[in-house]
């Protein structure tokens, strides 16, 4: 496993984050042996929100449970969209969530605190403001955005440097080798594929840490999906991922990894996350698994590395 800074996390970070968006996590049920087996594995980062069901309380029992907490980095994000659609990126809605997570997860700061989604009818001079003051009270460390624009989250830094006071630090965008041809949850950034290339240049240049989420595009690079096997494709996937990323381009770029893997005696997935992991500026995966072994499969992708001559090819 490697491990990275981000300002204002207080630890080193295992590039490989646990998510909790599926089950069994976000049923809230007894997960403490997965959590365990994660840790032992060397993931010590972990990615949840408050609209993943039960995943936080699932997580606070583990941590109420024993001494790991000093020994985590926990991720939780606030402030997505309600039920119906309505815009909730507001003060209100931001220190709300945080009470809750904070209960729910049964400590008193997070380690990365994310807004879940943009809302750019909201000034960024008030979100910046209000993440500095969770900051200061020591109930977050580092702050930014899950699907924010890199144009927005520009801005949000450009008004932090402005006032002098704390900027985003990090962002958690859609990124996969896959091109997201359609967006899945609705209000979904992606930097990944042609369209992806000009955010990936400012990531690059501007070193923000980025935490990927369906690095794996939904199942389309687990190693279950065949690229001469269109049809079989849709047997596998489920409808989300066939929304997103089923497609001639996307089956082109996993047959390039289908290749790259056996020269390497690596599986799909594990070239399919040494991509995201091996990026000009500092990248993290987070993945969700039900099982350890799949884990401590995925997570050997950390000692993978890719040449630019490699990357180039898979993205070409």
């Amino acid at each position: 496993m490697k491990y990275l800074d981000i300002p204002y996390v207080n630890k080193k970070v295992s590039q490989f984050f646990c998510g909790t968006a599926t089950a069994p996590y976000n049923l809230g049920g007894d997960c403490n042996a997965l959590f365990d087996g994660m840790l032992e594995l060397g993931v010590n980062a972990f990615d949840t929100a408050r609209v993943y069901g039960g995943a936080e309380r699932a997580l606070g029992r583990w941590i109420a449970r024993g001494d790991v907490r000093e020994k985590i980095v926990i991720l939780s994000k606030c402030c997505h969209p309600s039920a119906l659609g309505v815009k909730r990126v507001n003060v209100r809605a931001m220190r709300a969530d945080l009470k809750k997570s904070l209960s729910e997860l049964d400590t008193d700061y997070i380690d990365i605190y994310l807004l879940h989604r943009d809302n750019p009818a909201v000034s960024v001079g008030e979100i910046v403001e209000e993440l500095n003051a969770l900051h200061a009270e020591g109930r977050i460390g580092a702050f930014g955005g899950s699907n924010w624009t890199h144009e927005r989250i520009e801005q949000a830094n450009e008004y932090a440097y402005s006032h002098n006071i704390t900027g985003f630090s990090v962002s958690s965008p859609n990124f996969s080798l896959a091109e997201q041809i359609a967006d899945i949850w609705g209000g979904g950034v992606s930097i990944s594929g042609r369209s992806g290339a000009e955010a990936r240049a400012w990531y690059k240049n501007n070193g923000m840490a980025v935490i990927a989420y369906s690095s794996l595009a939904r199942g389309l690079f687990s190693g279950k999906v065949k690229s001469s096997d269109p049809v079989g494709a849709r047997s596998v996937l489920d409808k989300f991922a066939q929304k997103g990323y089923l497609s001639e381009g996307n089956l082109v770029a996993l047959s390039r990894c289908e290749e790259l893997a056996a020269k390497k005696g690596a599986t799909v997935a594990q070239i399919a996350l040494a991509y995201v992991l091996c990026q000009p500026f500092p990248s993290f995966a987070a993945v969700s698994c039900s099982g350890i072994g799949r884990m401590g499969e995925n997570i050997k992708a950390a000692d993978i590395d890719l040449t630019a001559e490699e990357i180039a090819y898979l993205e070409s």
